[in-house]
């Protein structure tokens, strides 16, 4: 790490995913410091396109934890947030109004989900500035069913992300943080280009540890992109896009007015 940094540069190069809490409680001053940095983050239009959902409800956390992939430190922290990507308050702030708004479509989705996870970052930084450890539950998008009716999500709003929060042990603390690609590595000059076969292993020099690169490779295929969550994270985002589908956006007011 550069001697040069500032305490955000530092902060941010330091942060790694936290999964084992200590007992000591999130006091109620830094959790509000912590929603406040949320809401703090840059938005599309200053809309703030999220709903951001406290879960203290320790049934819930077991739940999440059970829902997610049965990672049972998400029932042991201290604070957890859900940010939804929220198509849906606005709606009812131009009903409010008297207008009539189209219904949302892909495109709003998505912009919604770029504004909960920017909000979710701000969080995550906030945290760590105040020592206490964060981890993304990106699983929180699977078993859509259940999720929604755990967290009465309703019509057009979607979880984006999870974040657990809790102080540190010291493990946890002195634990390595992952190696991160070069600047190089990730960043392509005006325009996307593939990378060669050269650069490719390259790349992943020195991190495939004892095997050869197609060996590791197929290891992290099978363990991620071709794994049961993965899959069932793309069954579940079907279902949550359905009420973004073309042929929905077009059927008209009345259909807004009847969602519950």
């Amino acid at each position: 790490m550069a001697a040069s940094m500032n305490e955000i540069m530092k902060a941010l190069h330091r942060r790694k995913s936290v999964r084992v809490f200590t007992e000591e409680d999130i006091s109620l001053e830094d959790k509000r410091s912590i929603l406040e940095a949320s809401l703090q983050a840059p938005s599309a239009g200053c809309q703030l396109l999220y709903t951001i959902l406290d879960i203290t409800d320790p049934y819930k956390k077991e739940k999440l934890a059970q829902l997610c992939d049965k990672q049972l430190f998400i029932g042991k922290a201290k604070m957890v947030l859900v940010f939804c990507a929220d198509c849906r308050k606005w709606l009812s702030f131009y009903q409010e109004a008297g207008l009539e708004p189209r219904l949302p479509g892909p495109g709003d989705l998505l912009l919604a989900v770029e504004d909960a996870l920017i909000a979710a970052q701000n969080a995550v930084t906030a945290a760590q500035s105040l020592g206490i450890g964060s981890c993304y539950i990106g699983d929180v998008m699977e078993n859509a069913e259940e999720m929604k009716v755990l967290l009465q999500l309703p019509q057009y709003v979607y979880p984006a992300c999870m974040i657990v929060f809790g102080y540190p042990t010291k493990q946890q603390e002195e634990r390595k943080k992952p190696e991160r690609f070069r600047v190089s590595d990730m960043v392509c000059e005006n325009s996307y280009r593939d990378k060669s076969s050269e650069e490719i292993r390259e790349m992943f020099q020195g991190r495939t540890g004892m095997k050869a690169y197609e060996d590791w490779m197929e290891a992290f295929w099978k363990r991620k992109y071709e794994s049961d969550f993965s899959k069932e994270m793309n069954r579940s985002m079907e279902v949550y896009l359905k009420d973004y589908a073309v042929d929905t956006v077009f059927h008209g007011f009345d259909m807004l007015k009847g969602v519950e």
